[in-house]
């Protein structure tokens, strides 16, 4: 069923982006340059904002930014292809986008002391390090890794709606967010390790 909802979420998301993809290709923008941007817009909702306490406006930044990931990526299918250095720009600013949002949420748990919250998003932070990197690690290793219920655009959209509440005053809703994606990013990083097993195991009966 999450598969499913996954799959129909993105199907209606492209349906958006592809007419603003075409038309920033039309108008000479470049793929990376939508990915460098959208990085720094992440860094300013988090880090300028969220840091701060302003949650309604740092969520708001952070997940209207975070979707230029599937804008970059649409652009450069558009255009023919990703090139190496864009998938390596596009991954590296990505890690460099949930550090700020996580290393954001959590500065601002702890001013307010709230441990149990700080402790959800550091376990965030290192377990959606960790969902990245086993898929990164496979494709290395000539295996696929990108499978598992908490990808990237979910993880972020999580702990958006979650500081969202929490800054309409939905007071727990942050903390209650973390705990449910840290959840879920330490199952995804399981689903992956375990489909990376299987490959290897029928690659060592060939």
């Amino acid at each position: 069923m999450a598969k499913i909802f996954q799959v129909t979420a993105r199907a209606g998301m492209t349906r958006v982006v592809e007419p603003v993809a075409r038309g920033l290709l039309r108008a000479g923008v470049s793929p990376n340059a939508v990915t460098v941007t959208g990085t720094v817009g992440v860094l300013v909702g988090a880090l300028g904002f969220g840091a701060r306490g302003q949650l309604v406006a740092g969520a708001l930044i952070v997940t209207f930014f975070a979707l230029t990931d599937m804008l970059d990526g649409t652009m450069a299918r558009m255009s023919g292809g990703s090139t190496r250095f864009g998938a390596f720009l596009d991954s590296s600013m990505d890690r460099v986008a949930d550090s700020a949002v996580f290393g954001a949420v959590a500065y601002w748990l702890a001013t307010e002391g709230n441990h149990s919250g700080v402790a959800a998003a550091l376990i965030c932070l290192a377990a959606g390090g960790l969902v990245s990197y086993v898929k990164a690690r496979a494709e290395g290793l000539g295996m696929t890794g990108d499978v598992g219920v908490a990808e990237r655009t979910e993880r972020l959209l999580i702990v958006g709606v979650g500081g969202l509440l929490t800054g309409l005053g939905v007071g727990p809703a942050l903390e209650i967010a973390l705990w449910l994606l840290a959840a879920v990013s330490i199952f995804t990083v399981g689903q992956r390790v375990a489909h990376v097993y299987r490959q290897a195991q029928l690659v060592g009966r060939e």
